[in-house]
């Protein structure tokens, strides 16, 4: 079975060292996004839309913008779910400790478009 494995990352200079963990792991492609959520956006510290078309340098410092990263990536089976969980908690600590971000997986119940990997060709000919 195919997994979604999504990480909602808070501290955005953690991302490239969650990136190269992952892909030591095996994963060999991840979609990330830009994201913000819901409590940020309550607390009015998110998504300036009074920006001018030119700004100014002083108009961009004015406030904080904080964001977070979304990941997202497909895999084949449950272990590669553990070694993707245990490389994230290396880089980021125990993720139930406040403001370190979120990791769940999902199944999927059909993939098109995912290359194969040469051992998962060679499991499928047996």
């Amino acid at each position: 079975m195919n997994y979604l494995i999504i990480a909602v990352i808070d501290e955005l200079a953690k991302c490239p060292s969650i990136l190269e963990a992952w892909e030591r792991t095996g994963v060999t492609g991840v979609t990330i996004l830009d994201s913000t959520g819901l409590g940020r956006i309550r607390k009015g510290m998110n998504l300036r839309d009074d920006l001018p078309l030119m700004p100014s340098l002083r108009n961009l410092m004015q406030t904080r913008e904080e964001h977070h990263r979304t990941l997202f990536t497909v895999v084949r089976d449950e272990a590669m779910i553990d070694r993707i969980f245990e490389a994230t908690e290396r880089v980021l600590g125990d993720l139930n400790e406040p403001n370190k971000g979120i990791l769940f997986a999902l199944p999927v119940v059909r993939v098109f478009g995912l290359p194969e990997r040469e051992n998962d060709a060679e499991s499928s000919k047996e």
